[in-house]
């Protein structure tokens, strides 16, 4: 047989888990996610700026676990144009043009300063 005797009460954990139910958390992904946005288009070299001007995020479910991310609409010939600009890409002529490290030194400070805000979030609940 197996016992357990605890002093004090829950009130912490329940007032923590009260907030998670009540996905209060979801209000900071979603300006997280804005403000993605925001970097992103910033940092996204311009041409036309049609690839810059096609950020957006979504926010998604998947058992519990949430996820933030970050799209572009932009196509060439059905081929995301910021995948190529981050990557590199063969030209038509034979060519090769380098990709520009663009992606991650944008979101970097993003992904710190919403890890640090979520988790005084979760203090305070």
């Amino acid at each position: 047989m197996i016992k357990i005797k605890h002093r004090g009460s829950f009130k912490k954990a329940e007032k923590f888990l009260n907030a998670m139910s009540k996905r209060e958390f979801m209000a900071t992904l979603r300006k997280y996610g804005e403000r993605g946005v925001e970097a992103l288009r910033e940092a996204t070299p311009k041409d036309t700026g049609i690839t810059a001007e096609s950020w957006s995020y979504e926010i998604r479910n998947t058992d519990g676990v949430y996820s933030i991310y970050w799209k572009n609409s932009h196509r060439n010939d059905g081929v995301n144009v910021a995948i190529l600009i981050q990557y590199g890409h063969g030209t038509g002529w034979g060519k090769y043009v380098k990709g520009i490290d663009y992606v991650n030194p944008a979101l970097e400070p993003i992904f710190a300063n919403m890890a640090d805000d979520l988790w005084k979030e979760v203090q305070q609940a």
